[in-house]
């Protein structure tokens, strides 16, 4: 028997693997960018939920975990945990995502928003205007 007789066919199974091959990386980059952006899904949701809580904490402290609640929840991840301390709002959001091979995972984001503090003192700080 002659060697092209031997191998007929092998290029079929050699093409089937390679296309396997091409399958199983393109399954990986897809869960991968998946994960991603529910990462950074829950991190802009905390962010946006910070804000949002940061803007009505001087008005209205008792609303304002509310808005946060609300907001996270309108960008599709549940608000874990927000708190106020000395119109600091810190807030922890969580999304639970189901990936391929992984399974199961919840993920979290976490923002911390507040009014700006000003150190009288410091370099660059003009303490009273003078007009000429």
């Amino acid at each position: 028997m002659s060697g092209a007789r031997r191998d007929r066919g092998s290029a079929t199974l050699w093409g089937v693997a390679f296309m396997g091959l091409l399958m199983a990386v393109a399954m990986g980059v897809a869960t991968v960018g998946v994960a991603r952006v529910a990462r950074h899904r829950v991190n802009n949701a905390a962010d946006l939920s910070a804000l949002a809580a940061a803007r009505l904490v001087v008005v209205d402290p008792d609303g304002a975990c509310g808005k946060a609640a609300a907001v996270a929840l309108g960008n599709g991840v549940d608000l874990a945990e927000c708190t106020i301390s000395d119109e600091v709002v810190d807030v922890r959001t969580s999304l639970a995502i189901t990936l391929p091979v992984v399974g199961s995972r919840a993920l979290t984001g976490r923002a911390r928003a507040g009014p700006e503090r000003v150190d009288p003192g410091a370099p660059g700080v003009i303490d009273q205007v003078e007009l000429d």
